[in-house]
C-alpha cells in the first residue's frame, strides 16, 4: 500500500532530503516523516511513506540511494487504521436454501433406435431362413460362426498379440456346424477334434515364439464359437426343429430383455461389479421371471408333447446360462480392454456381442428338450 491511499501526498524529500528545513521543537524528520505531517486535522497519524522493499532492495544499492534507518514511526506504533477498512469477502449463508441438483436420467448407453432396428432386421432374416428351408438356416449359423471367429481372433491379436490361426478355425468351424446337422453329436465331436489338430499344424508354419499361447487361444476359439453353435444345428434336426430353435431364440432374447428392462428401472444391487458393473440382482430376477413365463408358453404351444411346467424349468435354465454367458463375454472384453468385440451391428457392437448369451445356452436347451420330449 502506498501513502496516497491515506490522503498524504508524497514529499519531495522522499529519501531523507526534506524540501524544507526542520521545524524547531518538533521531532526530527525521518525518511518518511516530517513535523508538519505529525498529525492530520482529524488527529490521526497518516500512513508513513515506506519504500517498496521489492523495488528498492538490492537493485537500489548501485544507485547510491540512502536507506532509512530506525523505526518507520515516530513513537514506534503503527498508525490507526482507516475509517473504512477493507471488507472481507462475503461467505455464502449456510442456512440459505440451495437449488436442488437436476435429476440425472438413466441412459441405456447405446443408440436404442439403431439397436431395435438392427434387432428387428436380424430377427426377420433368422425367422425367414428358419421356416423356409433348414439348410439355409444352417448356412446362416455357419456365416455367424465365421464372422464371430474373425472378430475374436482380431481382438486377440490387436490387444494381446495372440495370433490364433483364422483360416483353419473358419474352415473347421463351418464344417463343424454342417457335420453336427448331418451326422449329429458324433459328427460335431469329430469336426472339433480335426479343427484343433488343424490349428496345431497350421501354426507350425510360423516361428516357434508364442506357439503355445497361439494354439491355446485357437483351440479355445474353436470350442467357444463353432462347437457351442453346433447345438443349434442339432436342435434343427428334429421333426419340430424350427420350433425348437425358435423357442431357444425367444427364451434367450426374452431373458436378456427382462434383465435389461427390470435392471434399468429397478436395479440397485450390483450382481458382479468387477465383471459387469451394469448388471444387477434385480435384473437377474427380471430375466428369470420373463424367461420362465415365456418358457411355459413356448413348451405348451410350440413344442410337440411339451408341458408348461417343463417350460418353467427350461426358462429358469436359460436365464442362468444366458447371464453366465454374458458375464463370460464381459470377462473376455475386460481382459482385452475393449467395450465391444466389433462394430458390425450398429447399437449392438459385433456378432460376438449378440452370440454371448446364445452360445452357452444352446447346449443346455438342446439337452433339456431331448430329456423332456426326446430327440425326434
Amino acid at each position: 500500500m502506498n501513502d496516497t491511499s491515506w490522503g498524504a501526498p508524497p514529499r519531495a524529500g522522499y529519501w531523507g532530503a526534506p524540501d524544507q528545513g526542520p521545524v524547531q521543537g518538533a521531532a526530527p524528520a525521518g525518511p518518511a516523516y516530517d513535523a508538519q505531517d505529525a498529525l492530520t486535522p482529524s488527529g490521526t497519524q497518516p500512513m508513513p511513506i515506506v519504500p517498496d522493499v521489492a523495488a528498492s532492495g538490492d537493485q537500489d544499492g548501485d544507485r547510491g540511494a540512502a536507506r532509512p534507518s530506525g523505526p518507520p514511526f515516530r513513537d514506534g506504533t503503527p498508525p490507526v487504521p482507516s475509517a473504512y477498512p477493507a471488507q472481507k469477502p462475503q461467505e455464502p449463508m449456510t442456512g440459505a436454501p440451495q437449488p436442488a441438483p437436476a435429476p440425472q436420467r438413466k441412459s441405456a448407453g447405446r443408440d436404442l433406435g439403431a439397436a431395435i432396428g438392427v434387432g428387428v432386421g436380424l430377427g426377420a432374416v433368422i425367422i425367414a431362413s428358419l421356416f423356409i428351408q433348414k439348410a439355409v438356416f444352417v448356412g446362416v449359423i455357419a456365416v455367424a460362426v465365421v464372422v464371430g471367429l474373425w472378430e475374436l481372433t482380431s481382438r486377440l491379436e490387436e490387444r494381446k498379440g495372440i495370433k490364433a490361426p483364422l483360416v483353419p478355425l473358419a474352415v473347421g468351424g463351418a464344417a463343424m456346424v454342417v457335420a453336427g446337422y448331418v451326422r449329429g453329436p458324433e459328427g460335431a465331436w469329430v469336426a472339433m477334434a480335426l479343427t484343433a489338430l488343424a490349428v496345431l499344424v497350421w501354426r507350425m508354419t510360423e516361428p516357434p515364439e508364442g506357439y503355445l499361447k497361439d494354439v491355446t487361444a485357437g483351440v479355445f476359439a474353436a470350442f467357444y464359437v463353432p462347437f457351442l453353435a453346433t447345438f443349434v444345428a442339432l436342435m434343427l434336426t428334429a421333426d419340430d426343429g424350427p420350433r425348437r430353435v425358435l423357442t431357444f431364440l425367444l427364451l434367450t432374447v426374452v431373458s436378456d430383455t427382462g434383465a435389461y428392462a427390470i435392471g434399468w428401472r429397478f436395479g440397485r444391487h450390483k450382481l458382479a461389479p468387477r465383471i459387469s458393473p451394469g448388471k444387477t440382482r434385480e435384473g437377474l430376477l427380471g430375466a428369470v421371471a420373463f424367461a420362465m413365463a415365456a418358457g411355459a408358453l413356448c413348451m405348451q404351444y410350440l413344442i410337440d408333447d411339451g408341458k408348461w411346467w417343463q417350460g418353467l424349468l427350461l426358462g429358469l435354465a436359460v436365464a442362468a446360462t444366458a447371464t453366465l454367458g454374458d458375464l463370460g463375454e464381459s470377462m473376455i472384453k475386460r481382459d482385452l480392454g475393449i467395450k465391444d468385440m466389433g462394430t458390425l451391428l450398429p447399437g449392438h457392437g459385433g456378432i460376438m456381442d449378440r452370440l454371448d448369451s446364445l452360445l452357452p445356452t444352446a447346449p443346455v436347451v438342446w439337452l433339456l428338450l431331448v430329456a423332456f420330449v426326446g430327440s425326434g
